[in-house]
Order: structure tokens, then C-alpha cells, then sequence
């Protein structure tokens, strides 16, 4: 079996209301603009990852302001990151805080903002 070293985590929020398809895009934005982040400044964790095969988690938050701890967490020790804001163009109102994209980074640097999280 192999073991991930590598993993991203996308944090949903969940005291908003959101279809089912529209939770699934905005944790693929969250993904998506995290790995963008992460191209930027860390290549080798990007290619470790793929080489892994992309593991992923999808975790909850209860609100907006845990969403933006859990970002000043992961900018204050340097991982890769996306806040992602909705355009409000079906079901939200625009900039809507909806969701967050850690990594990919090593495992054990990304539990340090994630651990502790509930998954979706």
C-alpha cells in the first residue's frame, strides 16, 4: 500500500445554504486556485503530490470566521492556500466566502491548520 506523504485539504463552509452541485464547484475552485498557489511557491511539493497520485481531503468549517482563522493559520507557517469567493452569479450573493484550499503540502505541516477539522 502507499503511503501519502503529500495531501491537499479543501474546507467547506456549512452554514451557508448550497446545493449539492454547487458545493462540489466551489471545492473544485478551492483546489484548482490552491495548486495555482502552490506552482508559485512550491513546485517539488506539486510534483511529489501528482507523483502520489493527488490525495485530497474535504473537511467542514461552521463559518466564515473559521474559514479565515484557518487561513491566517496556514499563510503564518507558509502553506499554499485559496479563500475562494463566489461571483454570485446562481445562488449566492456575490463574495460569498465559501470555501478554502490548503496545499498541496507535506502531511504533517498541513495538520498543523487541519487536524483538527470534521470531514465533510
Amino acid at each position: 500500500m502507499l503511503e501519502f506523504r503529500f495531501k491537499q485539504v479543501v474546507v467547506l463552509r456549512t452554514d451557508i445554504k448550497m446545493s449539492k452541485g454547487k458545493l462540489a464547484v466551489q471545492a473544485c475552485h478551492a483546489s484548482v486556485s490552491a495548486l495555482e498557489a502552490a506552482r508559485k511557491s512550491h513546485r517539488n511539493w506539486v510534483k511529489s503530490w501528482f507523483d502520489e497520485g493527488q490525495k485530497k481531503v474535504v473537511a467542514k468549517v461552521k463559518n466564515v470566521e473559521s474559514l479565515e482563522e484557518l487561513r491566517r493559520y496556514a499563510e503564518k507557517i507558509g502553506l499554499p492556500n485559496a479563500l475562494i469567493e463566489d461571483r454570485g452569479l446562481t445562488e449566492l450573493p456575490p463574495g460569498t466566502v465559501t470555501a478554502l484550499g490548503i496545499g498541496p503540502a507535506p502531511d504533517e505541516i498541513i495538520d498543523k491548520v487541519t487536524r483538527d477539522l470534521t470531514l465533510l
